[in-house]
């Protein structure tokens, strides 16, 4: 089976406009990301934590001698989810440091086309919501499309940066 119909089997399209995009969980809820933007994908590594801290940033790991902050999604988005054994990190580059998102589990690489993906729904909320792009529709399911960009506001990016280059000069 060639890889066109490895993926139109899974119910994917993988045409010439296709967009291809990380699935994945937080929670009962599904999310995916641009595979561009996804560096790659590694179990939970042992996390140092760093003290006063918002309870979303869980800390730094070493990767291949790479120190990376790392931020699990379930926390930031309010979303309470328990570590399992398909629990996993997506290491990817946020304002051009690479960090590590621990999500519930990796579902699957999607091809989407433009007209499978409707624009981003305006929001009612105190909190800003520009970190979702887009939303798709997988059968009955709602896949929302995050902006791995703009995942974290300025001074969120900043900790992170501050948080992996103190260590580095140590």
């Amino acid at each position: 089976m060639t890889r066109d119909e490895s993926e139109h089997a899974k119910g994917t399209k993988a045409g010439p406009q296709a967009q291809r995009f990380l699935g994945f969980s937080l929670g009962s809820e599904q999310y995916a990301m641009p595979l561009p933007s996804v560096r790659e994908v590694i179990a939970v590594p042992e996390i140092t934590s760093i003290p006063q801290l918002p309870s979303h940033y869980l800390g730094l790991m070493n990767l291949r001698g790479q120190v990376l902050s790392v931020v699990d999604l379930r926390l930031k988005f309010g979303i309470k989810a328990d570590r399992t054994a398909e629990t996993a990190v997506i290491i990817c580059e946020i304002a051009e440091q690479p960090v590590g998102l621990v999500v519930t589990s990796i579902n699957s690489v999607l091809a989407m086309e433009e007209s499978e993906i409707s624009p981003r729904p305006a929001i009612q909320s105190d909190k800003p919501a520009e970190y979702i792009m887009g939303v798709a529709h997988s059968g009955k399911k709602l896949i929302l499309l995050l902006d791995v960009s703009k995942l974290f506001n300025l001074t969120e990016q900043t900790s992170i940066k501050n948080a992996t280059a103190s260590l580095k000069s140590v």
